[in-house]
């Protein structure tokens, strides 16, 4: 059985784990943010010290076997209720999984400091913490080049084409997704529409730049 101290010792640690992760959800201002880690962290803390040490006055009796993973295993469970609560849908995007993720993370490891495993507890910290803050920027980078964008162009009739198109481009052409030709309401002139996918922004306006400087092509913009 574990002393007062010790438990206390836990919980304190698991509210510094927690707090280390949460702030990190605090700065970008999700609603799961500094104190809800903290919380999470410590209750699953707790109920791991309760489920591995809270009934050892009743052991010793006959005909009494308990299981103390038992309570501890419904807090991987429990805990999505509060995942939940953080994912939205906003339009067509999702929001707030990285966030129930790092809830459910948190409350593992509240769970592993319950437990006295101090070391696995302190890297998985350093490992969510890696992850959250480190690797966003790499998948900003590759949502950012994922992202779909679209040129309008003004040209003259028949100015124009897909093969036209290609031959400006060159290599980039196979990142055309649309090619749309209609009237533009002033004769002569045509409007075409262009997206493309997979494409960073600059080598967008490079494209645009390029086509800017071919001869009937009155106007380039983004939409």
């Amino acid at each position: 059985m574990l002393g007062n101290w010790e438990m206390v010792a836990r919980l304190t640690l698991a509210a510094v784990m927690g707090s280390v992760i949460g702030f990190e959800r605090e700065r970008l201002l999700w609603a799961a943010g500094l104190r809800t880690h903290m919380l999470v962290c410590v209750g699953a803390c707790l109920i791991m010290l309760v489920s591995a040490y809270g009934f050892s006055d009743v052991l010793g009796q006959a005909h009494v076997v308990l299981d103390p993973s038992r309570v501890a295993a419904q807090v991987v469970s429990g805990i999505g209720f509060l995942g939940a609560g953080t994912i939205l849908l906003r339009g067509e995007v999702v929001k707030g999984l990285t966030t129930a993720a790092s809830l459910w993370a948190v409350a593992a490891i509240g769970l592993a400091v319950g437990g006295g495993l101090y070391v696995p507890a302190l890297a998985s910290t350093v490992l969510v913490i890696a992850i959250l803050a480190g690797v966003k920027p790499i998948e900003e980078r590759w949502r950012e080049r994922m992202q779909g964008r679209t040129l309008r162009l003004v040209v003259r009739q028949g100015e124009m084409s897909l093969d036209v198109l290609h031959s400006l481009t060159g290599e980039r052409a196979s990142r055309v997704r649309q090619f749309i030709v209609r009237p533009s309401g002033t004769d002569g002139m045509e409007e075409v529409v262009v997206s493309f996918v997979r494409l960073s922004q600059t080598s967008v306006d490079a494209i645009a730049a390029t086509l800017r400087a071919q001869p009937g092509v009155e106007t380039v913009e983004k939409i």
